[in-house]
């Protein structure tokens, strides 16, 4: 049978609680599908007798382990455009490639979920989101293909059912034949919902309601879209404030900032968590922490299109729940959240905060409680605690990559990316050695680059 219970011994340990608690050489316990203990030295002899074989014993010795990275926003249909339109900026750069979107199909996007999926997993994520909005007319369904490669990973999940409405004829970026109409966004969103959302402690799929952005929704679908998510209990996500030209838009369009327009129209709040809001002065940034909306903070891509830098050091000082989020592969062709955390660092250095706008503990926290708190999840994963799900990483830190770099959170955050050597999610591995245990890499590899052929060819024939 297999083992109900994992000790693993001699690690150094990053918790991530409320006191950031770090133990040089300890112990963490998993018991099922939840933490039993965690702690100082070896971990404690239970009395009672056990099977051999129901438990397994990990020796630690030269690793980290810390809790299991989420990522807070993606777009797990871009793997099959990566490299492309790689020297524009954000509106551009949606123009160039909105047209090749919009012939996706069901196997394209699983394939691409796929892809998108492993490469986070192999690099310690542990809870996944999938913000997908491009829907064209009669290509199956999608988003039952995304959770169907999340299950088959065995990563925990949550898919964003995204919407656009707003199509090039109403003055959107998206062309006409792949967008939703009002009535049908809300139905499929609402169907989403019934059939996958799983409100359980220990849920493997949630879902959320998320249009796209302000140039690809009507008001009428944010408010309504709102309204669907608090009937039934579900969050809401979608794109904000994230270059100069969003903020001229909903001025011209609507009178106001992108901050205030969502807030009239129900989209601020503890259960709603934007992408991106790099153009946020001090109200927008005293709004979203006066009513807990989130952020999802992706420092690779902002570069990439040259958004800006989000004032990450000033939200977390108001309140603000900020995790960190790949985006998508299209404009963050790694699809590695763990190089976020390192990213989230550096780049918000060169704001004004200097050297003092976030440290190595700050950055990994992002990437974990933080990431937790934006998805809603912080009394269940995030951190390493008794009671909470087994959601753990543990990153190989003894070889010459970090060598030289006594402390393992520095050496994590700020050195070369760390091999991870065991993930476990919902206390089942899912990484061992470095690799995936529930799929073949190379395969993956392999359909991936055939589906990305086939919409590159289905696209040139228009």
């Amino acid at each position: 049978m297999a083992a109900s219970r994992i000790v693993i011994e001699n690690c150094a340990i990053a918790t991530v609680d409320a006191h950031d608690t770090e133990y040089t050489s300890g112990h963490v316990v998993v018991a099922d599908n939840r933490i039993e203990s965690v702690g100082a030295g070896p971990a404690p002899v239970r009395p009672e007798r056990e099977p051999e074989n129901a438990v397994r014993r990990i020796d630690g010795t030269g690793h980290l382990v810390t809790p299991g990275l989420v990522n807070t926003h993606h777009h797990f249909y871009q793997w099959l455009t990566r490299g492309l339109a790689t020297d524009h900026n954000l509106f551009n750069w949606l123009v160039a490639l909105y047209p090749t979107w919009a012939r996706l199909d069901e196997p394209m996007v699983r394939a691409a979920a796929q892809g998108s999926l492993a490469m986070m997993v192999r690099g310690g994520v542990t809870t996944a989101m999938d913000h997908h909005y491009v829907h064209p007319r009669g290509t199956g369904d999608l988003s039952g293909a995304i959770i169907e490669a999340a299950a088959e990973m065995g990563v925990r999940f949550t898919l964003a059912r995204g919407s656009m409405d707003r199509g090039t004829s109403d003055g959107g970026l998206p062309p006409d034949f792949a967008v939703e109409s009002l009535d049908s966004a809300l139905a499929a969103t609402e169907k989403t919902i019934d059939n996958h959302h799983d409100a359980s402690f220990d849920a493997m799929t949630q879902i959320a309601v998320a249009p796209c952005s302000p140039f690809s929704v009507t008001t009428e679908l944010l408010k309504q879209g709102a309204e669907l998510a608090r009937r039934k209990g579900v969050r809401l996500h979608t794109h904000g404030s994230e270059t100069v030209e969003e903020a001229q838009f909903c001025k011209e369009l609507f009178g106001m900032g992108p901050t205030d327009y969502f807030e009239s129209t129900g989209w601020l709040g503890p259960d709603v968590w934007m992408a991106h809001c790099v153009h946020m002065n001090d109200t927008d940034i005293q709004a979203f922490g006066r009513t807990g909306t989130g952020v999802a903070h992706c420092p690779s891509s902002n570069a990439r299109l040259a958004a800006g830098i989000a004032r990450v050091p000033d939200m977390l000082r108001a309140g603000v729940p900020v995790g960190l989020g790949v985006d998508g592969t299209a404009s963050n062709e790694s699809g590695e959240l763990h190089t976020e955390l390192r990213n989230a660092l550096l780049i918000n250095r060169l704001s004004a905060h200097g050297e003092s706008a976030l440290n190595a503990r700050q950055a990994l926290r992002l990437g974990t409680y933080g990431g937790a708190q934006v998805l809603g999840r912080a009394d269940q994963i995030g951190s390493i605690e008794p009671g909470k799900l087994a959601d753990l990483v543990m990153w190989k830190l003894d070889t010459l990559a970090h060598a030289s770099i006594a402390d393992p959170v520095t050496a994590l955050i700020f050195g070369a990316a760390a091999p991870v050597t065991l993930s476990l999610v919902n206390g089942r591995p899912v990484v061992e050695g470095g690799h995936l245990t529930t799929v073949d890499e190379d395969t993956i590899a392999r359909h991936t680059r055939t589906e990305a052929q086939r919409l590159a060819r289905i696209a040139e024939q228009g």
